[in-house]
This record gives C-alpha cells, structure tokens and sequence, in this order.
C-alpha cells in the first residue's frame, strides 16, 4: 500500500500531460514478436505480378500501407507480364523466405491455363483471400455506342470487328470477354481482344482509339469515369453497385453474364508451419485494420476475406472452374 500511495502522484501527473506509456495487451505483445520471429529481421516485400496501376499493384500498396503498424516498413516491386506468371515463376524460387509475399488472385490462375506455364499456386502457401472486385465495360467519352445494348448489338452483328481491350491474357477481362459474345450468340473464340500486363495500358488502347470497348476493375477505371473520359456501359455484378449506381447490370442490358474477380496474397513454399501462421495472423490482423477498411470504401472493394484450410480448398475449386470456362470459351 505504501508503494502505491508513493507512485499515485506521479501517475496522475503523467496522465495530465499524456505522458503515461501502456503497456500493450499480451496477445498484440505475442502477435508482434511472432511476425519479428517470421521475418528474422528481413523487411517484408511485397511482389504485385503486374504493371503499376492496376489491381496487383494497387492491392498490393494497399496493404504495405495497413501493415506498417503489423511488420514495420516494407517494400513493393512490379514484375509485369504474361498475366502474373512472369512474377510467379519469379516467386517460386524463393522458396522458404518468409520476408516474401505475392498478391495474386482470379487472374493469374486463368493466366497459367492460357500459357501453359510452368508454374501454378500448387507452388506457393496460400494466405488469405482479400478482396472481390467485379468489372465494368466501358467505351470511349465520344464512343457511338452509348449502351450496352447498343455495344451487345454491334458484337451480334460483326465480332471481331468490335475489339475489346483489357489485361492479360486468360485473366477475367478476357474471360468476361468470351462470356458477352457467348451471351449475343457469337463464337467466343472469335473474339478480337487487345491483351496488356496492366490496366494504366489497356485504357490507353481505348482512348487512342484502338479498341471499340475496353473491360476493367472498377477501382482502376473509376478516376476516368469521374473524369468523363470513358463511358460506363455496364457491371459484371448481380446487383448495381454502390460506387456507379446509375450503371446497369450486364444482365439489365439484356447479357446473362456475371463475373466476379478476387484477390489474395500468398507466401513462397518452404516457411515452416510457425512462419505461415505468424504470416497469415498478421495478413487477417490487417484486414481489421482502419487503413484496410478506408481502402475497401475508396476502392469499392468487397471484404472477401478467407483464410487457412477454407482459402487452399478455394484455391483448388478456383482452378478447376476457371479451366472449365476458358473450355467453354474457346481459350
């Protein structure tokens, strides 16, 4: 009791002037020293498989800066190309560093289908899915075709003369692709689509008017909508979306398409059993975070968040649906 009474005056100072250190909880102390133990030193980098400005990247930023409080300063790079099996080949090879993480998602397992890669995500040690993203078709500001309707007519009438610009290819702008001329009755595997490592260059293709109909995240062709440069024609969600509400459904434009991309973050093969739960509790103890729930508002983003056993089987029914459609299409 007496050494209570002797230290209360000095707390109560260091409380009026907001001096007072607390000490944190012992599970944040626990999950802190967990991640330092996973990262043994190194700074954690963060690879986005594509060309800056599109979705990878853009996640991949997103979550450098939610984890600044969880692992400290870390670093980004792009490796762009070929759908992200460029950088996934680039990924694989790092086998047991646990400083090492790949944003990846619907894209890249269409992509390894369509190049016959190599590789696959059999390669790598899934974290956690983070995001949903659904696509918006979009047509130049001075575009004729004002509509979806009036875009699914021109396709019904002459496809390949209607080119469509996106990412890479067998990523899900492609896919998308093959399902509208499915829906209109053409051939999917006549479609004439204009392939890029990244969204920044596909609506450069629109806008210079070398493509009659671009295809995007919304999150990435959302500042051109704003600015009046492209057109919304239409979403590939079931419902309207929040972000573009005066925006019909493909399905409201007479199209029975929907189409929903996701994204995620894995871990190279090798890390022990420690080092993938430390990793993959600091990747959920992000998506809490106020940063991580800001850009999910700004990005219009859904919160798809999946983790452990749950995300592998995802992972795996992923592949063999994803094979399945670029069957059905044509790819």
């Amino acid at each position: 009791m007496t050494a209570i009474r002797r230290w209360a005056p000095l707390a109560a100072a260091l409380l009026a002037t907001g001096a007072l250190i607390v000490t944190a909880p012992a599970d944040d102390r626990r999950a802190g020293s967990a991640v330092a133990r996973a990262l043994d030193g190194r700074q954690l980098r963060i690879m986005a498989p594509a060309a800056p400005g599109g979705g990878w990247d853009q996640t991949s930023r997103e979550m450098q800066a939610a984890l600044r409080d969880l692992a400290g300063r870390s670093e980004v790079y792009n490796v762009a190309g070929a759908g992200g099996t460029i950088g996934l080949s680039q990924f694989v090879r790092l086998n047991g560093d646990p400083s090492q993480l790949m944003t990846t998602g619907l894209i890249m397992i269409g992509a390894v289908e369509t190049n016959d890669s190599p590789h696959s995500l059999a390669e790598t040690v899934p974290l956690a899915r983070l995001t949903t993203d659904y696509q918006v078709v979009v047509a130049a500001a001075d575009s004729p075709l004002e509509d979806m309707k009036a875009a699914a007519g021109a396709m019904r009438d002459d496809l390949p003369a209607v080119s469509i610009s996106g990412g890479s290819a067998g990523g899900v702008e492609q896919i998308l692709a093959g399902l509208m001329a499915k829906a209109v009755g053409a051939d999917p595997a006549k479609v004439s689509y204009v392939a890029h490592s990244g969204g920044g260059e596909a609506l450069t293709t629109l806008l210079s008017g070398r493509s009659t109909l671009g295809i995007s995240g919304v999150s990435e062709v959302m500042p051109q909508i704003k600015a009046g440069q492209v057109r919304a024609l239409a979403v590939s969600s079931p419902e309207r979306l929040p972000a573009l509400p005066g925006v019909p459904t493909l399905r409201e434009s007479g199209l029975d398409v929907e189409l929903q991309n996701w994204r995620g973050v894995v871990a190279p093969k090798g890390i022990t059993a420690e080092q993938e739960r430390a990793l993959e509790q600091m990747v959920l103890d992000m998506t809490r975070t106020d940063g991580w729930r800001q850009a999910l508002a700004e990005r219009g983003w859904g919160d798809a968040t999946l983790a452990g056993p749950e995300f592998e089987e995802f992972v795996r029914s992923e592949q063999r649906r994803v094979a399945q459609i670029l069957k059905e299409i044509g790819l």
